[in-house]
């Protein structure tokens, strides 16, 4: 039996285009954030009960925090007699999204601690959730979801799937106190970029002053747009930032490779290309080079002059084979394609890239996850 390997390879394309005039580009809001609306993390520890046998083991660190919550509400009983197999020392972690109102409720993930073995079936004590201030702003309480499980016959014998120690509670906590969020200074607003980027501070800068038709934003560094809020917006700030969210502008980026050793995936971005050169990896032969054709009009035109084009070609050779892969244009996508055609492995495409990267053949950047 034969099998066919081929390589996995995400491409990813960027067209150039006019930065507000075209329906494929990213929006504005997809590209910033707004200076000043921000989430905060929050994280608490608490005490997973009702488990069938899978939480702590009586030596853990469970024990102590069931004796702490117990003298809480009156109780001193000694370690000794407690049976920690059906409870869990966890720890609980939350998002707090910005504006989140008092009484809303967010979700939480909650995390064993200790030794349990599974979570499943368990329901969180009442836990807070503090920020890095140390106050409380959540309160989080409910049954905990678990996608995994672990099954044990004894012996040897053992089954788990996903990870059964951790799981969440949909809208499991209630926000006890507000965080006060201002984006509008005086008559500003800054947008911070996601990814800092020259090239797109200037085409968002662009878009939002052609789309509102007037000077409105001004950048002097590549992560932020500083916007100046005309009079008629100053009372409904927010109708002013929806209208600057809704523009359309195409994202620039770096060309970038990513490779992945452990399961041979490559991502390749748009804008990667290729110089000339040549390279032997076991019985591959690899040769990228460019050669000068003339471009002449077609006969009888009246338009158009005689041109030096240049054409390159990705050529891959497999010994004890015949099969060739020519293509037009040198980019890393037609190697990809005519080292598919030869069967190579993901592992002799990464380590060609490497070796192209290596003699300054790769125009763009290599990372290795």
């Amino acid at each position: 039996m034969v099998m066919k390997r081929h390589l996995m390879v995400v491409m990813t394309v960027a067209a150039a285009m006019t930065p507000a005039s075209s329906a494929s580009g990213a929006r504005v809001k997809d590209l910033v954030i707004v200076k000043g609306v921000r989430g905060n993390m929050l994280e608490g520890i608490g005490l997973v009960v009702g488990l069938a046998g899978t939480g702590d083991s009586p030596r853990s660190v469970a024990s102590q925090a069931v004796q702490s919550y117990l003298r809480k509400r009156g109780l001193n009983i000694p370690a000794t007699d407690l049976r920690m197999r059906n409870v869990a020392f966890v720890t609980v972690v939350a998002d707090l999204p910005p504006y989140a109102a008092q009484g809303a409720r967010i979700d939480v993930k909650v995390m064993a601690s200790g030794d349990a073995r599974s979570l499943r079936g368990g329901t969180l004590l009442i836990t807070p959730l503090v920020a890095l201030n140390g106050a409380v702003y959540a309160v989080a309480q409910g049954s905990v979801t678990v996608g995994g499980f672990s099954a044990n016959g004894g012996g040897l014998a053992n089954i788990q799937r996903n990870t059964p120690t951790a799981g969440r509670i949909a809208s499991g906590a209630l926000v006890e106190k507000e965080v006060k969020t201002k984006f509008l200074d005086g008559d500003q607003i800054v947008l911070a970029l996601k990814e800092a980027d020259f090239t797109t501070a200037f085409r968002i800068t662009k878009a939002i002053n052609e789309g509102l038709k007037g000077e409105i934003a001004f950048t002097d560094n590549p992560g932020a747009v500083s916007l100046k809020v005309p009079d008629r917006y100053l009372r409904n700030p927010i109708e002013f930032v929806s209208l600057i969210e809704a523009l359309q502008v195409q994202a620039d980026s770096r060309a970038r490779v990513v490779l992945n050793e452990r399961t041979g995936t490559v991502v390749v971005g748009g804008t990667v290309t290729l110089n000339p050169a040549a390279v032997a990896h076991g019985n591959l032969t690899v040769a990228v080079r460019r050669t000068l054709t003339p471009s002449q009009p077609a006969p009888l035109a009246r338009r158009g002059d005689t041109a030096v084009v240049p054409n390159e070609q990705v050529r891959v050779k497999e010994d004890k084979a015949s099969l060739q892969a020519v293509v037009a244009t040198t980019t890393v996508d037609d190697l990809v394609n005519a080292l598919n055609a030869l069967g190579a492995s993901p592992q002799d495409l990464i380590s060609i890239l490497q070796a192209l990267k290596t003699a300054g053949a790769v125009n763009g950047d290599i990372e290795i996850e």
